[in-house]
This record gives structure tokens, sequence and C-alpha cells, in this order.
């Protein structure tokens, strides 16, 4: 029974995140449309006044919603992450029989213990197929953990099709973790001439894409910014 609640807070949390993951792609596709500043743009002119061009209030109610859903977003994927080990674990939790009268009273026969070591199985498709553990969630490697603020045209990056409002899932052998700025500009510098696979969330589609970091007439060796989220 605790399992099987277990597994349906885990169905609901993963609804609620994909949902939260919908309304971050479409503030983060408002804030960099055609002259948007982006997720991180300056609101001033070079002057040092605000920017006539834009709506500001709209912008910076846009970002705060977003940095609420991103809280929002990791706060329900660690519950999800936690939810799987305890699945995972009670799968392969040893079961004890019931215990004869016998073996109440001392007798010479043992407690037996059987130990199921049948794997969960992971699915992706109609959930009411599957077999009692099965679970259709999404690994958790597939959190993004950066999005494209800023990109040059004609840089590396945007050659390779990368757009602005991206965000990294993979990048090279860099995923979801600590010290990630550091490890992106290692995974570049280390790579230079090389093509460096990139998996990306666009619009809540995972694309595949290849992108080679190499001096170009601009800054760095991608030519586009990633925000950590």
């Amino acid at each position: 029974m605790v399992a099987t609640n277990l597994k349906a807070e885990t169905f609901s949390l993963k609804e609620q995140r994909d949902a939260i993951e919908i309304q971050m792609n479409a503030i983060i596709e408002r804030l960099c449309g055609p002259g948007g500043p982006g997720i991180t743009g300056n609101l001033l002119d070079p002057e040092g006044f605000p920017r006539s061009d834009i709506d500001i209030p709209f912008i910076r109610a846009e970002r705060r919603r977003l940095a609420v859903l991103r809280n929002d977003y990791e706060d329900i994927t660690e519950k999800i992450s936690n939810n799987l080990q305890l699945l995972h674990s009670a799968r392969l939790a040893p079961k004890v029989s019931a215990p004869s009268g016998n073996e109440v009273n001392g007798g010479e026969t043992g407690t037996q213990v059987s130990q199921n070591t049948e794997p969960i199985v992971f699915l992706h498709g109609d959930s009411s197929e599957a077999s009692p553990m099965a679970m259709d969630v999404e690994p958790i490697s597939n959190v993004p953990f950066a999005a494209v603020d800023e990109i040059t045209e004609g840089s590396p990056a945007a050659v390779a099709g990368i757009q602005l409002g991206d965000q990294i899932v993979k990048f090279g052998n860099v995923e979801i973790g600590d010290d990630l700025v550091r490890r992106l500009a290692s995974e570049a510098q280390s790579n230079q001439e090389s093509a460096v696979p990139v998996v990306i969330l666009r619009r809540g589609t995972l694309i595949n894409l290849s992108v080679t970091p190499r001096p170009w007439d601009g800054r760095g060796l991608l030519g586009c910014h990633f925000r950590i989220l």
C-alpha cells in the first residue's frame, strides 16, 4: 500500500513538474523574443536610463515569476528523486516469511528470508500496461541546468543550431550538479576544435546537437552565454 501511494505521488509530482516546465519555457520565449532583453539582459540604455522600447515592469514580473518556478522545479525534482530511491529500496528489500509456531518458541527451523532481485523497470508509454512497479518517470539526468540567454549571430553556438532560450541538459560530460561554471569552461577549453555533443530542451522537446568550441571573431569559444538555473 505504501509503495502504491508513493508511485501515485511520484506520478502527480511529474505532472506538476511538466506543467512548471511549460510555464518556464513560455516565459523564456517571451523574454528572449525579438527585441526582448532576455533572461538577464540590461533594462537600462547606454546612458543609464530605463529602456523605452520594452515594458520594464512586465519584464521584471516575468523574471521574478521565472525565479519562483525554477525553485519549484528544483524542489519537485528532488522529491521525485527521493521517491524513486525509496521505491527502489522497497523493491529490493528482503521479504521475511511469517514465523511458524516452532520459530516463535525458539525451535530449530530458522526464519526464512527471500530476496526478490527483479529490477524496477522504467517505462515510457501507457502506464496502464506496465508492471506493478513500473514507473513512467523521466531520468533525473534530463533536468536542465542552464539556459542560453545571450548568443551572437555567426558564432560557433549559433552555427551549431543553439538558440536563445534553449535550456542545457548536457554539455559534453557536464550534467546538473555542483561547480557548473568551472566544469563548463573546462569542457569547452579541453575540446577546442572538437565536436561536443549537447542535449538541449526546447519548448518541452529534447534535442541532440553538436557544437565545436573554437576561436572565432567574437568573444569566447562558443559565442553564447549560459545562465545557470
